[in-house]
Order: C-alpha cells, then structure tokens, then sequence
C-alpha cells in the first residue's frame, strides 16, 4: 500500500495530497476505461477494444494552453500525444508556457506495476492542487486510432463555481478530438495506428486544424466519449462541505 502511495505521488508530479498553505484545494482525478472488447465494430464486423493512452495533467490560469479548436496543431507535442500516447514532449512544452501553473504525467494504470494504457476495466488517477480561478486540462490519446485524443475544450474545465471546488462525474465536459496531423483510418483496425504500426510517427501526414471528431467526416464510426471513458473530480474529504456539486448536473 505504502509503495502504491509512493508511485501515485510520483505520478501525479506533485509531493503530497494536503492543500498548500496559500489557499488550494487539492482535487483527486479518476480516468477510468469503460470500453468493452466490442466497443469497436470494423465494417466488416470484427471487434476491438478501446484503450486511452498514458497522458498529460495541466492546472492553469490562462486558455488553450495545449490547442486551439479551429487551428493547425503548434507544434509543442501534441502530435506524439494524439498519434503515439506519448505525452513526455507536451510535459516539456507546458512547463515553459505563460499561465501553466503545474502539470504531470500519468502514465500507470492503478494496480499495475509498470507504465502503459489504461485497457478496459483499468483507470488513471491523479490528484492536483488549484485555486479559484484556475482550470484543468487533460490529454490522452484514443488509443485504436491514428491521431486522436481526448480532452475537453480548449479552455480546459473551471475548477471552481461561484468560488466552491466541483465535484462529481465531469465526463460530459471531455471530447474527443482529431489532432489534424495524420490520415485517419478505420479506428482499431488501421495499419498505421499505434497498437500496429511499425514504428511511431508512422503514417500519411496531414496538415489540419484541430477539430472535435463530428467535425471531420471521415466516414468513419466512432464510440462516445461515454462509451470508452468514465471521468470524476473529487476535492479532498475535509472540503466537500463546501463543493458546488450542483453545478455539475
């Protein structure tokens, strides 16, 4: 139990769960996979399930600190996160930008030993500190495709309403996104897409803008983002007096 304590901390990028003497409040995050071997349905009838990659946490002040919906991806990571669940060059990126205030990757799925995807049944968790006024961000990759990823929108989501910490399921606030940088394919069955490709960053590239996935139109058939994940935020135990969970219905 100790060492599991350890590894989260670890994780999470941060070195304790207590809110910090300047007034935060510390947040637990859950990214649980509700996807089943069947999620996916290929055109010819075949099955696949739908992992979400190892990600990224960013807490901020400022908006659209990873994309921008509408424009070209920048060019800080965002493409190794979409295409290849390779969060580690976005985490450089957003340590540098204006307005992050912390972030961290996660990347072990909770009762595993060793970094990798959350398959179905598995979940992240996390936990972050943040004040009024600042919001969340989360990336990570929809896995059986070939640039893909799930977030919210581009201004992450308010950690606080009328200054008292959410609390609840927050799924509906995530999206998933195409990241506009390499040809889609059918998802989970696609040569170029991460769990086949030969190696990463393989496949035709693309120069689009990042868009929500009904955007597209790639013919394609996509599950909702209810179909492959299940999100909660919770504030520690000692502020839920105080959370404004009404908000969240």
């Amino acid at each position: 139990m100790l060492r599991f304590a350890f590894l989260l901390m670890m994780t999470c990028g941060i070195a304790g769960a207590a809110a910090a003497a300047d007034g935060r409040t510390t947040f637990h995050v859950r990214i649980e996979n509700v996807s089943t071997g069947t999620t996916l349905r290929s055109s010819s009838g075949d099955t696949a399930p739908a992992p979400h990659s190892p990600g990224l946490w960013i807490v901020h002040a400022g908006k659209r600190v990873v994309f921008t919906s509408g424009k070209p991806d920048r060019g800080q990571g965002l493409e190794a996160q979409a295409e290849d669940g390779n969060p580690s060059q976005l985490a450089a990126s957003v340590k540098k930008m204006k307005g992050v205030v912390a972030s961290g990757v996660f990347n072990t799925p909770v009762g595993d030993d060793k970094a990798g995807p959350a398959l179905p049944g598995k979940a992240y968790e996390f936990t972050v500190q943040a004040k009024p006024g600042e919001r969340l961000t989360v990336t990570t990759m929809f896995g059986q495709s070939n640039d893909l990823f799930y977030a919210p929108s581009d201004d992450g989501i308010a950690l606080f309403e009328n200054g008292a910490p959410i609390s609840g399921d927050v799924t509906s606030r995530f999206h998933l996104w195409d990241a506009g940088t390499e040809v889609n394919e059918e998802p989970g069955f696609g040569p170029n897409q991460a769990p086949r490709q030969s190696a990463p960053n393989t496949g035709p590239s693309e120069h689009k803008p990042v868009r929500r996935i009904e955007d597209v139109k790639d013919g394609f058939s996509y599950p909702s983002v209810e179909q492959v994940l299940h999100v909660t935020i919770a504030p520690r135990a000692s502020e839920m007096a105080t959370t404004n969970a009404a908000s969240l219905r």
